[in-house]
């Protein structure tokens, strides 16, 4: 493996002394597929580029990835397009695609999605940020042919508790 660049520039608002070394490393695939443990997940700045001679390659090493949070793909729109896929391969591995961008992080908001298939998490139905997060802590009860009388005031066609609702 050829270590192309360390650099020591990230640091965090958190005061002095909390710096971590950005790190980018190649290997070609044929190496790649001798040590499986290349194909685990590393939180932080660092990345792991993998030259392929082919588009069967890439496709090999996409399909033998474990579950992931993101997968990040680098590119014009053409090549976009291009490599369906791929792009199809990887939404089977990961919770979020990333085109030309980085996982920078989550934000609590309706769109964000912070999970992905197992090892990733062990729901991967679920996600642990946003308004879906909120299922994987709700049991869902059905009450058939209640009177509206007898349902808990959440349910209640009045809506006395002015709970914003939706139809999914």
């Amino acid at each position: 493996m050829e270590k192309i660049e360390s650099r020591e520039k990230v640091e965090l608002e958190r005061g002095e002394g909390f710096r971590v070394p950005v790190a980018v490393s190649t290997i070609r695939a044929r190496e790649f597929f001798k040590h499986p443990s290349f194909a685990d997940e590393i939180f932080g700045p660092s990345m792991l580029l993998v030259l392929v001679d082919n588009d069967d390659e890439m496709f090999d090493i996409a399909e033998g990835l474990e579950g992931q949070l993101t997968a990040t793909i680098h590119g014009t729109d053409d090549e976009l397009s291009q490599n369906r896929t791929l792009l199809s391969i990887l939404a089977t591995k990961a919770g979020r695609l990333i085109f030309n961008s980085f996982p920078t992080g989550v934000e609590v908001c309706a769109a964000m999605v912070h999970g992905g298939p197992f090892p990733a998490t062990s729901d991967p139905g679920s996600t642990s940020v946003g308004k879906r997060a909120l299922r994987r802590f709700a049991r869902l009860v059905a009450y058939q042919d209640f009177p509206d009388s007898a349902l808990p005031d959440q349910l209640k066609d009045s809506n006395p508790l002015e709970i914003k609702r939706f139809e999914e």
